[in-house]
């Protein structure tokens, strides 16, 4: 299905949130971390890019826009260094527990329950995971390479203007915002069916000025693990959005697959809202990138032909904007064969 990615390289920061107001007695406050932006909002640059071309026709135009409306998947966020964005980088799947000196893992016991492979003593502090960060290129290795987050959040005090008058507000007058720094010679990554103009765009929610390119997926290996289809085991490496417009849940809603699902490592549930046709959707919650699924049988199918109906829609089909998209994991215990009880 994905044939591109789309290397965006940010010109200073690249994206802030505005926190909540803060009083001469609570200036401790920060704004929410939401970093980086969705596949949702790359979606939306193809659209406004399209809207916004002088070299073509009106009716090129329509046409273009109908052609991304049926056709247009993207996916991520997802990251890189630069020079080397081919091997990009993608969540660790949540079984997976690495450390600087050490590695631990989830398993599931006899019993099917998820327990740690590694034995502590009574008093000993289990392990906790330094890296959350791997190449897709090393996705399933013993030893796969990870890395940390190349960006950091740097809260900014600003003064809140009067929205008529160039002045401040006399209460509640300051507020954070989240300036976002990526290290130099780091980029990141997303997934799409078409490509983009190279040029300097607005992107992310404060619009800053940003360079993007497009490559074309070229390591094979990258190809068939996209394409390669999910067992009794795999995790997201995209947020997964499932349920209704009013609802959150853990697992797509369809008959088919709560009959087939079994067990579920998470973390806890990220804030998710996506624009459609220019209006927002309702907030709701989604599953951490991460997360690991098993089901009973096997699904046989990769992520791209999963049944539309799994996917929630909002304007359109939230597949199109890389919900839950995953890649197939091998868990300990797992019982190799149909019908786990």
């Amino acid at each position: 299905m994905f044939r591109y990615l789309i290397i965006i390289r940010p010109l200073g920061f690249l994206y802030g949130s505005a926190g909540a107001f803060l009083s001469p007695e609570n200036l401790v406050g920060r704004s929410g971390e939401k970093f980086p932006p969705g596949a949702a909002t790359l979606s939306g640059l193809f659209f406004s890019t399209n809207k916004s071309r002088k070299d073509a026709t009106k009716k090129q135009i329509e046409d273009y826009h109908n052609e991304l409306k049926k056709s247009l998947h993207t996916a991520g966020p997802f990251w890189a260094k630069s020079k080397n964005e081919q091997s990009f980088y993608v969540p660790i799947p949540w079984h997976r527990i690495i450390a600087d000196k050490d590695t631990d893992e989830w398993v599931l016991d006899e019993k099917l329950n998820w327990q740690r492979k590694k034995q502590y003593k009574e008093n000993e502090d289990k392990l906790e995971p330094s890296y959350t960060w791997q190449t897709i290129t090393s996705w399933g290795y013993e030893e796969p390479t990870c890395e940390k987050a190349p960006w950091e959040f740097m809260p900014i005090l600003h003064p809140h203007m009067a929205d008529n008058e160039r002045h401040t507000l006399p209460q509640d007058g300051l507020f954070l915002e989240n300036a976002v720094q990526i290290k130099e010679d780091f980029c990141l990554v997303y997934l799409s069916t078409h490509q983009l103009p190279k040029g300097w765009y607005r992107f992310g929610g404060e619009n800053h000025i940003v360079e993007i390119e497009t490559q074309e997926i070229k390591q094979k290996q990258v190809i068939k693990l996209l394409e390669k289809p999910l067992q009794q085991a795999f995790a997201l490496i995209t947020p997964a959005v499932c349920g209704s417009t009013c609802f959150s849940y853990r697992t797509p809603q369809h008959s088919d697959f709560l009959e087939n699902h079994l067990k579920l490592l998470t973390d806890k549930a990220i804030p998710y809202r996506y624009s459609a046709a220019g209006r927002l959707g309702r907030g709701r919650y989604a599953v951490s990138a991460g997360s690991v699924y098993i089901l009973r049988n096997p699904i046989n199918l990769p992520w791209g032909h999963l049944p539309n109906s799994w996917f929630p829609e909002e304007g359109y089909s939230l597949k199109r904007v890389g919900s839950g998209l995953c890649l197939p994991v091998e868990i300990s215990g797992l019982p190799a064969y149909q019908g786990v009880a």
